[in-house]
């Protein structure tokens, strides 16, 4: 997983909007990290070591209930960074972080990180940008699960997680997609099941495939637009 060259965007899109100058600086901040399936990023009330800058993969930010069930509150994928709190809080994360969907991605010491906040303002002001969007994707999805359908709710999850992965098809299964929506497998059943007759996707042996975007942006409730936009204004 070797780091970009200086004269090619980067893939994420943090990193991406840094002036060359200030990208270089960063740049030798990073490393290349693993970046597997369940891979556990950041647990609940541990201390945060890393922030992850995702280029491919997509990770989870979920609650973990009393009685054992979680719910997805928010993803991050190429649009941003892992492991805000190394900066904002308390220097712990304050829910359980995890790989979603394998990628490649680099990373850096919370504490270069924290440095590289304070000295550096081109960083600084894109990460609050940043921050600004997770924390309207995090309302809206909150939103989200209250108002709408399962069918909705499984369109809008698909195509964010299009948005961030190469291709068309990524590895994802009934069970797990029942866990991010906080639903039953039969759930999920019924509404990919609705999804795949309308020829919007396909999925077989756990593995997805996206076959009619329009489609499926037509079939995926209001939030997926404002969280997108919202991140492209912001972000870019």
């Amino acid at each position: 997983m070797a780091k970009p060259r200086p004269d090619r965007p980067d893939r994420n899109h943090i990193l991406a909007a840094l002036p060359p100058g200030d990208y270089r600086r960063v740049a030798s901040k990073l490393e290349p990290a693993p970046f597997g399936k369940r891979q556990p990023l950041h647990e609940r009330d541990k201390p945060i070591s890393h922030v992850y800058f995702p280029r491919t993969g997509v990770a989870s930010i979920v609650a973990r209930m009393s009685e054992g069930g979680t719910i997805e509150v928010a993803t991050i994928g190429n649009e941003g960074v892992v492991g805000l709190s190394a900066y904002i809080g308390n220097g712990r994360s304050s829910m359980e972080v995890f790989v979603q969907i394998p990628g490649e991605t680099v990373r850096m010491s919370s504490r270069a990180f924290r440095q590289e906040l304070r000295t550096g303002t081109a960083l600084r002001d894109v990460i609050r940008r940043y921050a600004q969007a997770l924390i309207t994707q995090i309302g809206q999805s909150a939103a989200c699960n209250r108002a709408h359908s399962t069918v909705d709710r499984c369109a809008r999850w698909l195509l964010t997680t299009h948005d961030r992965v190469p291709g068309d098809e990524y590895s994802l299964t009934q069970e797990f997609l029942g866990e991010m929506l906080g639903v039953r497998r039969a759930g999920v059943t019924v509404a990919a099941g609705q999804l795949k007759r309308r020829h919007l996707i396909d999925y077989r042996r756990g593995r997805i495939r996206i076959l009619d975007r329009k489609g499926l942006e037509k079939a995926a409730c209001e939030c997926y637009a404002v969280i997108r936009s919202e991140h492209e204004h912001l972000v870019g």
